[in-house]
C-alpha cells in the first residue's frame, strides 16, 4: 500500500508556482491576483478562505479578501461580483460556499465572468470540459488528476467506479477520466446514493473515487485487492478518546481498505490540499490566458 500524499505533492506544486510567479516578475509581467468573496462568518469556510489567502501569500500571488455580512441582499451581492468581473487588476476569484439561505447560489455562482471562474463551477466551463476544450477544472477533481499523474496510477483501460454525483467532484470526475489522455482513457462508471448493489459495481473497480459524503462508507468487503482508492469526503466525527474530542474520517474506512489498495488517499491529507494548491494553478493559469 502507498499513500497518495496530498500534502507533499501540494507543496511540490506551490514551489513551482513560486518559481513561475519569480519569473513573471523578473520579466516585468502582472502578478496573478486572486480574490475572494466571503459571506457571513461560517467557521468553516473563514478556516477554508484563511487558508487560501496564506497560500496565495506563499507563492508571491496578489490577494483580495472580500468579507461581506450574512444579512447582505442578493442584489448587493450581484453588485460586487459586477465589481469584480469588470476590474482588470483581479485575475480570478471564488465565492465561498455555502452562501445564507436567502441568497440563491445558482443566481451568483452564473453572475461570475467563466474567464475569472478559478473554481471552475460555471456552466460555461463545465461544458468546455466535457467538449474537451480548454477551461478551468473545479479544483478538486484537478487535484485527483494531478495526483494520479505525479503517482504514475495508471488509468487507461482501467475501470474507475465514482461514488456520488456531485457538479463539484462526482460528475466533472467521470467526465475527466473517461477523457483521452493521461490520466484518462478510463471506463467510468458513475454511482449515487440510489444506486442499487453498489458494493458489486465497487468490487469490479481498479479505481474508486469516493465523493458520497457519509463518514466511512466503503468497507474492506467493497473492494478487490491491489484497487486504489481517492477519498474526496471529510467529516467530524465525535469520539470521546480522541485528545480533542472527536476525529476526522473520510468517506473510506481506512483502516479496513488501507491493506487491500496498492494506493490510498490518507484523510486528512489527501485531496483536501490538493484542492487549494489547483486553485492556485487555475489563478496562474487566468493570468497566462489573458496574456495570450
Amino acid at each position: 500500500m502507498k499513500l497518495l500524499d496530498g500534502k507533499k505533492t501540494s507543496e511540490q506544486i506551490k514551489q513551482e508556482i513560486a518559481e513561475e510567479v519569480k519569473q513573471i516578475k523578473a520579466k516585468g509581467g502582472k502578478v496573478p491576483h486572486l480574490a475572494a468573496i466571503l459571506v457571513g462568518n461560517d467557521g468553516a469556510s473563514l478556516t477554508y478562505v484563511g487558508s487560501k489567502v496564506k497560500a496565495c501569500e506563499q507563492v508571491g500571488f496578489e490577494s483580495t479578501l472580500i468579507t461581506l455580512p450574512a444579512e447582505i441582499t442578493e442584489v448587493e451581492l450581484l453588485q460586487k461580483i459586477n465589481e469584480l468581473n469588470k476590474n482588470p487588476e483581479i485575475d480570478g476569484y471564488i465565492v465561498q460556499l455555502p452562501l445564507p439561505k436567502h441568497i440563491d447560489s445558482q443566481k451568483i455562482l452564473l453572475a461570475v465572468d467563466p474567464e475569472k471562474d478559478v473554481d471552475g463551477f460555471h456552466p460555461a466551463n463545465f461544458g468546455k470540459i466535457a467538449l474537451d476544450m480548454e477551461a478551468f477544472i473545479p479544483a478538486t477533481p484537478f487535484g485527483i488528476m494531478e495526483l494520479l499523474k505525479r503517482y504514475n496510477v495508471e488509468t487507461k483501460g482501467k475501470h474507475v467506479v465514482v461514488v456520488g454525483r456531485s457538479h463539484i467532484v462526482g460528475r466533472p470526475m467521470s467526465i475527466l477520466l473517461s477523457q483521452k489522455g493521461n490520466p484518462g482513457n478510463a471506463t467510468v462508471t458513475l454511482t449515487h446514493s440510489y444506486t442499487p448493489n453498489i458494493k458489486e459495481i465497487t468490487k469490479q473497480a481498479d479505481i474508486i473515487v469516493m465523493a458520497l459524503g457519509i463518514p466511512e462508507f466503503l468497507k474492506g468487503d467493497m473492494v478487490k485487492e491491489g484497487v486504489t482508492v481517492i477519498d474526496v469526503g471529510i467529516t467530524r466525527l465525535e469520539d470521546a478518546n480522541a485528545p480533542k474530542g472527536y476525529r476526522i474520517v473520510g468517506d473510506v474506512d481506512f483502516e479496513q481498505v488501507k491493506d487491500k489498495a496498492d494506493y490510498i488517499t490518507p484523510v486528512p491529507g489527501g485531496v483536501g490540499p490538493m484542492t487549494i494548491a489547483m486553485l492556485l494553478k487555475n489563478t496562474l493559469l487566468a493570468r497566462k490566458w489573458k496574456d495570450k
